[in-house]
């Protein structure tokens, strides 16, 4: 495919005058974990009970998904080492459904960009995508083949590591977590299309409370290990939820994530300017709880915040090419689509069945072009009062830039530490200190 050169379409709509931003530190207070390794050990040693029903040598899956999760291959490498010195034999398992483009190779290097490897854990990774039917559950109207890893299900034992957060494309008492991780990832492409598919049509929390039923029953799961993040994307909480507890347990440790989670200092925002998506900092590439968008068929989009256009610049290296997500932009650069590996991203979006998240934008040559043509659609267009927000990515929301309409609005955590404007080089754009900036920064 062919996009317009910047010749094709320069003379389209004239430039404008872009406003002043001021650099922004956003620091609400927030609680970190400040020894998850120990934590993940001393969790771990909570199971006693199922442990100690294991003999020497009895072989424990250990699922660790796609999610760039703060020290995440430290805590899997500190359960992997605690098992060990327990007697038992643990095999990494990735829990990540479809993602890595649904081949084995592909999660080994979503492993790997996370700094998962067989040598940084100690113990072997396990990455055979074959999942078994369990069984058939009904939820609603519709029949659910419920699918779990046969590397997991070799195992004499299956325990989870994940993030409980906010999901990406519903709202409930059970969201992302070991539940959704037990379920989907570990129910590899198959298990993933399977729940997908139902839970579209009769409801994410069902299908999820239907299937893990199942797996609990048909399988030698042990439980989790729960990890919750503050503002800053570190390790605010960690604890151990025994197989049978993840409904009952994890709706608490969601609304803590509600509490800690990142999101923009203002509401009200007329571009939404994304450095970098990608799959390791949200499933929909960029977290749509931030963005105000969730774009499925069976949930309202988020109240707030109120964005109405989002311009992605770029993807992440550890996303290898899933762009998934970048439908959630209503602009993007040719650069970034250079950066595209189709069959990875359509992997996600047919397993998931949440199309509109692989769609193309409007692709524009470059960002002088793309942020000229923002401006343009936004309508009467004026650089005193356009509230435009730019950030690295959904992530990392401790510094970012606000343009100057919006600095009245923001919160008592966020500090202004520097006024900047925006240049360009060749079409590509940065930031320059202003010669007004009188922040000393």
């Amino acid at each position: 495919m062919e996009f317009p050169d910047r010749s094709d379409v320069d003379g389209l709509i004239d430039p404008q005058p872009l406003p002043g931003f001021a650099r922004v530190r956003y620091e609400p207070e927030t609680d970190r974990l400040d020894d998850p390794v120990g934590a993940a050990r001393e969790a771990l040693d909570d199971l006693d009970l199922d442990l100690d029903g294991l003999p020497a040598g009895a072989t424990v899956a250990v699922g660790v998904g796609s999610r760039g999760i703060d020290r995440i291959d430290e805590v899997a490498a500190a359960v992997v080492d605690r098992l060990t010195e327990r007697g038992l034999d643990p095999v990494v398992v990735p829990a990540m459904g479809s993602h890595g483009g649904a081949t084995p190779e592909g999660q080994r290097e979503v492993l790997e960009a996370l700094g998962v490897t067989e040598e940084t854990v100690g113990a072997p990774i396990d990455a055979r995508m074959a999942a078994e039917e369990l069984a058939t559950v009904t939820v609603g109207d519709a029949d659910l083949p419920v699918y779990f890893s046969e590397a997991a299900l070799a195992a004499d034992a299956v325990l989870v590591v994940n993030r409980v957060k906010a999901h990406t494309n519903f709202t409930g008492p059970v969201e992302s977590g070991l539940a959704k991780m037990t379920v989907v990832g570990l129910g590899k492409q198959r298990g993933a299309k399977s729940f997908h598919s139902t839970a579209i049509a009769e409801g994410y929390v069902e299908a999820l409370t239907a299937a893990l039923d199942v797996i609990e029953r048909e399988t030698p799961l042990l439980g989790g290990i729960a990890l919750v993040e503050n503002f800053e994307e570190e390790v605010g909480h960690l604890e151990a939820v025994p197989a049978g507890s993840f409904i009952d347990r994890e709706p608490e440790l969601l609304e803590r994530a509600y509490e800690e989670m990142p999101t923009l200092p203002i509401d009200d925002v007329d571009l939404l300017v994304v450095d970098e998506i990608g799959k390791e900092i949200s499933g929909a590439g960029m977290d749509t709880n931030v963005i105000g968008r969730y774009r499925v068929l069976n949930a309202p989009d988020p109240e707030t915040p109120d964005v109405d256009l989002i311009y992605v610049r770029g993807l992440t290296e550890a996303t290898k090419g899933n762009g998934n997500g970048i439908g959630l932009a209503d602009l993007t650069r040719r650069s970034a689509v250079d950066q595209l590996d189709l069959k990875k991203t359509y992997a996600n979006a047919l397993t998931s069945g949440s199309l509109a998240k692989s769609k193309l934008p409007v692709v524009a040559p470059d960002d002088e072009f793309a942020l000229r043509t923002a401006l343009a659609a936004l309508g009467g267009y004026d650089p005193e009062t356009v509230r435009i927000v730019w950030i690295r990515n959904t992530q990392d929301l401790g510094e970012l830039r606000v343009s100057d309409a919006g600095v009245d609005d923001l919160p008592a955590a966020a500090t202004v530490v520097g006024r900047e404007t925006v240049g360009f080089e060749d079409g590509t754009a940065g930031f320059e200190a202003s010669a007004d900036d009188g922040s000393g920064a």
